[in-house]
């Protein structure tokens, strides 16, 4: 093919054509501004030897051109011509044979179809970084070509770019991010707790998924914390931001809720204990959270929420209803003193706790995720994992989801029958003055024998309950209450008055007549504790590990 018949030339080849030869038709008019003699032939002795690049043919051009360049034509795409830079990167290539033979490297990337696309379109087609055979990276721009006047049919022109360096540096950024990513996501992990804690009234599953391969991990956490007494602390969070940061600030704000929650304090004061340690921590990152105490005697799920999506429920006859007010700003805000709520959790309910990542989505609303939610929780039965599978499946949750998604999910079960049996309660109110004492030690002892328990196991809850109303009676004020419950792991006895003074364990010297009530049931019992109840008052409440069946 004769490429000086083709009418393509280099940008700018026509400027600089017409520059010339308005400059050649100027008239010489000496003595009017005209260039002296010496300056020209100055000018004359300093032009570059040989042609111009305007005035080479394009053959020549585009054989002294870096990229590498190829011209096929027809249906077979024959190669009708190849330059220099081509030859060196892939060698000789015999003139009019079609590209399937005669450039292997076109069929290895793919790009014989393109070619059949811009021959049709009539339209150019860029491919960026395809990798060849020698390791070098290429980006080809094919550019239709029209017929020739020698006879030759449209053809296309196929220009590539070597971007190995780039492609190189491209890749080194990805592998950082990458490796970035996997620590972040080892970090996140680490944090969160590696297996549940599993309170006797409460089955509890919960999953946390990482954003996909092109997010950066997110700060949310999760974790479930026995209080004592039979009641269960469970919170879910989620720090704003990505990466290594909001992990390492939801690490310290998981630590600093299983500290606050040792206090057994009400759960809007645990929030207002976070928000201050949030501000400490990063004045410019805030975070959301939820911290819910779940008490079976009360068969109530009781919660303070910090800019948190609403805790939705199941009840036992599939109806469902969220946990809506109230709802505090976020952590880290500060000013702002939270309020707890709550929402009824009796035998046969599920509860949902969840991250934004499992209902919000680009191009919906947020509250239509939630109602979506809502929808899938009620018709989600089975055990806790099992709902927390089907949530994540019915919100569309997939591997390469581009946020993270924590759920909790916890079910009071509806236990009847020999598993019934197992958890039982009983209570006294004690009314009067000292005689309280022996009545409360004759309903210990009546109600431990019914539940047939050792006789070490009856003695050692006898004198519990003993010395926690004689306690209550001389410090305490009316109404006075014990109460003695049962699970299939453990006995709990509670005495519960109108004084909120909180009593502590210390060493009484011989001649005190008061302060060993307290040593002897730290001494006896597997764990003891006390906290201050809503409506004013105190609970003060230990426990006995029960014997293992067969032990």
């Amino acid at each position: 093919m004769n490429f000086t018949r083709w009418s393509a030339r280099l940008p700018g080849t026509q400027r600089r054509a017409a520059a010339r030869t308005e400059h050649t038709a100027v008239p010489d008019r000496r003595g009017e501004g005209a260039v002296p003699a010496a300056r020209a032939e100055q000018l004359t002795d300093d032009a570059p030897p040989g042609l111009a690049v305007d005035e080479l043919p394009v053959r020549e051009v585009l054989d002294r051109v870096p990229a590498l360049v190829a011209l096929v034509h027809g249906p077979d795409h024959r190669v009708a011509y190849v330059n220099d830079a081509y030859i060196a990167a892939f060698g000789a290539r015999p003139a009019a044979a079609p590209a399937r033979e005669a450039l292997p490297e076109l069929e290895e990337l793919g790009l014989l179809p393109l070619l059949d696309q811009v021959l049709r379109s009539a339209k150019s087609r860029t491919v960026k970084s395809r990798k060849v055979s020698t390791g070098r990276s290429y980006t080809f721009t094919c550019t239709p070509v029209e017929g020739s006047p020698d006879g030759h049919g449209g053809g296309v022109l196929i220009f590539a770019t070597d971007v190995t360096d780039h492609a190189e540096a491209a890749e080194r950024l990805r592998a950082s991010e990458r490796q970035q990513r996997e620590t972040a996501v080892t970090l996140q992990r680490s944090l969160l707790p590696q297996e549940l804690e599993e309170p006797d009234d409460l089955r509890i599953a919960a999953t946390y998924l990482p954003g996909g391969t092109e997010a950066a991990v997110g700060g949310d956490w999760y974790d479930v914390i026995t209080l004592g007494g039979g009641r269960t602390a469970l919170v879910i969070g989620d720090v704003m931001g990505r990466g290594i940061r909001a992990a390492a600030v939801m690490g310290q704000l998981r630590t600093a809720v299983r500290a606050y929650a040792r206090l057994d304090l009400p759960p809007h004061e645990v929030l207002q204990l976070l928000d201050g340690l949030a501000t400490e921590i990063d004045a410019n990152q805030i975070a959301t959270c939820v911290y819910a105490i779940h008490d079976p005697n009360e068969g109530r799920l009781v919660y303070a929420s910090a800019g948190h999506l609403p805790i939705l429920v199941r009840n036992e006859d599939g109806t469902t209803h969220r946990g809506d007010e109230p709802t505090g700003p976020p952590l880290g805000t500060g000013g702002w003193l939270h309020a707890s709520g709550s929402v009824p959790l009796g035998p046969g309910s599920t509860a949902v706790l969840y991250t934004d990542g499992l209902v919000e989505r680009r191009d919906e609303d947020l509250d239509e995720g939630i109602a979506s939610l809502e929808r899938a929780l009620a018709g989600a039965t089975g055990t806790p994992q099992v709902v927390c599978d089907r949530l994540v499946r019915a919100a569309g949750v997939t591997a390469e989801h581009d946020d993270d998604v924590a759920v909790l999910v916890l079910q009071h079960p509806s236990r009847t029958g020999p598993d019934g049996e197992l958890f039982r309660n009983a209570a006294l109110e004690l009314l009067g003055g000292v005689e309280a004492t022996p009545r409360a030690r004759a309903f210990a002892s009546g109600v431990l024998t019914s539940w047939r328990f050792p006789a070490e196991l009856h003695d050692l809850g006898v004198l519990a309950a003993s010395e926690l109303v004689a306690n209550s009676l001389q410090h305490g004020t009316p109404p006075m209450r014990l109460r003695l419950r049962r699970t299939d792991r453990r006995l709990i006895i509670e005495v519960t008055d109108g004084d909120d003074h909180l009593p502590r364990r210390r060493r009484a010297e011989p001649a005190d007549e008061a302060g060993r009530g307290i040593a002897i049931v730290a001494t006896i019992a597997s764990n003891w504790g006390s906290r201050r109840t809503p409506g004013g008052g105190k609970a003060v409440w230990c426990e006995f590990a029960l014997p293992r069946a067969g032990s």
